[in-house]
């Protein structure tokens, strides 16, 4: 691989499987130094010694991204332990709530937009301000197909990740004329272990969701993991605002 990421130091959350681990594992082997947020401190200790084993920089610090205070502490560990930030990855996110909209407590609206939008703002209102400090750089968000588009029976994810992109074209905007771009990935159904553990638990459910992207499966995390680590090099510096499918054609019917 290239060395695109030599001398940068890049912030995941979600870092511990599917997307943000394959985006982690790629950065720290093009020259990045990798900072790993995520809730499961066994998995994410195990990832950053992976990768420092491999002659990598990293650091991992438990992260719960709902918590404002835990989002404040992972930011201010990548700048106190490698001096700068120059990229983000806001990967975290799960579905929380099933069922018809009239049918889903509070308690569910809630916890979708706390996990899927509210931690999308914690990570922006303070990694914003340390790109800034380092001159710029890139910052990529994880909306989903459902972000563009709607689907029975998970509404509030799909409110949520909506926001996501709304939110990204807002702070684009106001962080363009400062060297700063802010863009979201658009990504369908991938092999993670979600994936596995929800609606890939059967070969029948992994051919339904399948059958949804006309290239007739889905995807493997190393190839989203591509995408996502273009848009935060920059080799991408001309995108910035913008929701970018990498999803099968998903999204394209």
């Amino acid at each position: 691989m290239n060395a695109r990421f030599e001398g940068k130091v890049v912030l995941i959350t979600g870092a511990t499987s599917g997307i943000g681990e394959a985006v982690a594992r790629r950065i720290a082997a093009e020259g990045g130094a990798v900072v790993l947020g995520a809730r499961g401190k066994e998995a994410g200790e195990r990832l950053g010694g992976e990768i420092r084993e491999r002659g990598g920089r990293a650091l991992f610090v438990p992260t719960d991204v709902t918590v404002e205070a835990d989002v404040e502490r992972l930011t201010a560990a990548a700048v106190s332990e490698f001096g700068r930030l120059d990229g983000a990855f806001n990967n975290a996110g799960a579905v929380n709530a099933f069922g018809p909209v009239q049918d889903i407590e509070e308690s569910g609206w809630r916890a979708d937009l706390e996990l899927n939008l509210t931690a999308v703002y914690y990570g922006l209102r303070h990694q914003v301000p340390a790109l800034l400090a380092s001159g710029g750089g890139a910052i990529l968000n994880n909306a989903s197909n459902l972000g563009v588009v709607g689907m029975a029976s998970v509404a509030p994810y799909v409110a949520a990740k909506h926001g996501v992109v709304g939110l990204t074209r807002a702070v684009a905007l106001e962080n363009a004329e400062h060297g700063l771009r802010v863009n979201a990935i658009v990504s369908g159904a991938v092999d993670t272990p979600a994936f596995r553990n929800s609606m890939g638990a059967t070969p029948e459910g992994e051919a339904a969701i399948a059958a949804l992207h006309p290239l007739g499966r889905i995807s493997r995390p190393e190839e989203i993991a591509a995408f996502c680590t273009f848009l935060l090099s920059d080799e991408a510096s001309f995108i910035t605002g913008a929701a970018l499918a990498v999803d099968g054609g998903f999204t394209a019917r």
